[in-house]
């Protein structure tokens, strides 16, 4: 697949991502980096995407198809969601209270198949009154970063919201 780079969607714990065009059609370039993050550890990343992928997949989560794995360039080809993230509507004071009992389904769906998300509101893309988890990174299900208990407090305008944008911008 021949894919050319169009801009930088985001950085995260694991890579950037790019949105790209490959085959005439948009998708996401995930470059996996090796930056260090101090409260993360990590392995092979792209074996962990590979893997967080199907499990992501059998606990029925909604989330974009993985086109291709590039060992070699340490790169994942996925299909693009376009649309705003949870984290823009919330910055942007726009409602997200219609995407809450989506999210809480996927945190179920997760919970029941031992998992956690990275309940992040840059992780979920909104689109056609759906959102989509478009990171692949889940966990081992730990009460401590479930939704209710950690991923809610990034989902309005909290104190936790706010620090996180007076220390990034946004």
């Amino acid at each position: 697949m021949r894919v050319v780079l169009l801009r930088l969607l985001g950085h995260g714990k694991g890579g950037y991502s790019y949105l790209a065009e490959a085959d005439g059609q948009q998708v996401v370039v995930k470059q996996i980096h090796h930056e260090p993050c101090d409260y993360y550890h990590f392995g092979n990343k792209l074996e962990a995407e590979r893997n967080d992928y199907q499990r992501l997949l059998r606990a029925g989560i909604r989330i974009p198809r993985m086109l291709e794995i590039d060992a070699d360039a340490e790169r994942i080809v996925k299909e693009y969601i376009e649309g705003p993230t949870v984290f823009d509507l919330v910055r942007d004071g726009r409602p997200v209270t219609p995407y809450l009992a989506q999210v809480r389904q996927m945190a179920s769906q997760a919970r029941a198949a031992g998992l956690n998300i990275d309940y992040f509101p840059t992780n979920f893309v909104a689109r056609d009154g759906m959102i989509w988890y478009v990171d692949y990174e889940c966990n081992d299900y730990m009460d401590e970063w479930s939704f209710e208990n950690w991923g809610v407090k990034y989902w309005s305008r909290t104190p936790e919201f706010e620090a996180y944008l007076k220390e990034h911008g946004g």
